[in-house]
């Protein structure tokens, strides 16, 4: 191998540390653990492992972090309680397996963080729930909520209702749209490998551990394997995880790819420590979600905002309020991409409304507290949040 795959130069070392150091600033992590790590590979439910590693959880919390859990093992453990050796492939022996694995799983999720005096909440999605515009919103509010309640969700995929046609596949792309989806700066993928090696260390004892790329190198994808490259228990394996790196990385999030076995391996990862395989995003959230806004050709409607408005906007870089909005024109939905003009037409902004053209129009020029009165207290106090408005 080069030294370049190697990343062995004094140079790399330096970057490495850098970017490893901005990784402990991130506010919002998805950590995502794997069947073989839950399940001690296959025999039972690995609970020590569960409470070692929400202690940790529970550690990133108190400094400030909002975890999202996205944990795999419904089916595995399962077939544990079932007697299955094999996983099955019919989708109805599937489905019995996630079902009777799924009760369990969240039982033990919610006593490990009981003794920590934390509530958990089980969430089972579809990708329907994400692909569908309404219940992807719906389905960011609820999650946005817990966390803002102090709620860890633990996320998983609804095996026992999901068809072929409708699964996300693996749960490790379930944790990379679920890192899109909260917009999240960090998304750990924990598995029974210490990262991502360039060949397959079980049978290549020269197989080097690659310490950092870029997401979207090409180079990575002759290191990952084929896409039949996947484990007994699970459907996931290292392909899996660079496929689920990129969509990540497509909202600007990082991502590790690290052994779950790993001592202390999440406080060693916050700290910046060098473990496992980070891989990083072409630009930073910000970036990439406001190049898609600045874009995005198609509006769906126009808010005429005061010049108190375009003040703020233009000059503290606040979000859109109610209260700075004139005239709605056009019929939209919550979570469409709208222009914002002043009062002479001129485009200001452009971002995605937290409202409806009709409710904007029972609301505008109002207080978020008469808002709140009109359209409840559920409502978000932003018309326009600032991380999804950018300026023109």
């Amino acid at each position: 191998m080069t030294s370049d795959v190697q990343h062995s130069s004094a140079s790399h070392r330096e970057n490495i540390s850098a970017n490893r150091a901005r990784l402990v600033s991130g506010r919002r992590w998805i950590i995502k653990i794997g069947s073989a790590l839950l399940t001690n590979d296959g025999k039972d439910l690995n609970a020590e492992g569960m409470r070692t590693w929400v202690r940790q959880i529970v550690n990133l919390k108190q400094q400030g972090v909002e975890p999202v859990i996205v944990s795999s093992g419904a089916i595995a453990f399962g077939m544990t309680r079932l007697g299955w050796k094999e996983r099955p492939s019919a989708m109805h022996e599937l489905q019995v397996a996630a079902a009777v694995g799924q009760m369990g799983l969240s039982q033990a999720w919610q006593a490990a963080f009981a003794e920590h005096g934390i509530e958990t909440a089980q969430v089972l999605l579809t990708h329907a729930d994400l692909s569908n515009r309404q219940r992807y919103l719906n389905a960011r509010s609820a999650l946005t909520t817990m966390l803002d309640l102090g709620v860890i969700p633990v996320i998983n995929e609804n095996d026992t209702v999901v068809t072929d046609e409708i699964r996300f596949g693996d749960n490790d792309t379930l944790g990379a749209l679920v890192a899109n989806l909260l917009e999240a700066d960090t998304l750990i993928l924990l598995t029974d490998q210490d990262g991502l090696f360039t060949a397959d260390p079980r049978s290549n004892p020269s197989a080097a551990l690659v310490d950092e790329r870029k997401a979207s190198d090409e180079a990575l994808d002759a290191m990952a394997g084929g896409a039949d490259s996947k484990g007994s228990l699970g459907r996931g394996g290292m392909f899996t995880k660079l496929r689920a790196a990129r969509l990540a990385a497509r909202s600007g999030a990082n991502t590790i790819i690290v052994g779950g076995k790993i001592p202390q391996v999440i406080d060693r990862l916050h700290e910046g420590e060098t473990l496992g395989t980070l891989l990083l995003p072409d630009e930073s959230r910000t970036v990439a979600r406001k190049r898609w806004l600045a874009g995005h050709l198609q509006m769906s409607g126009r808010l005429t905002i005061d010049a108190g408005a375009v003040k703020a906007l233009r000059e503290s870089g606040s979000s859109l309020l109610p209260v700075g909005v004139r005239e709605v024109e056009g019929d939209f939905k919550r979570g469409e991409v709208v222009a914002c003009v002043d009062e002479q037409g001129n485009e200001v902004a452009r971002g995605l409304v937290n409202f409806s053209s009709a409710d904007i129009k029972k609301v505008r020029g109002l207080t978020s507290q008469r808002v709140r009165d009109i359209l409840g207290a559920m409502v978000e106090p932003e018309l326009v949040h600032r991380d999804n408005l950018v300026l023109c």
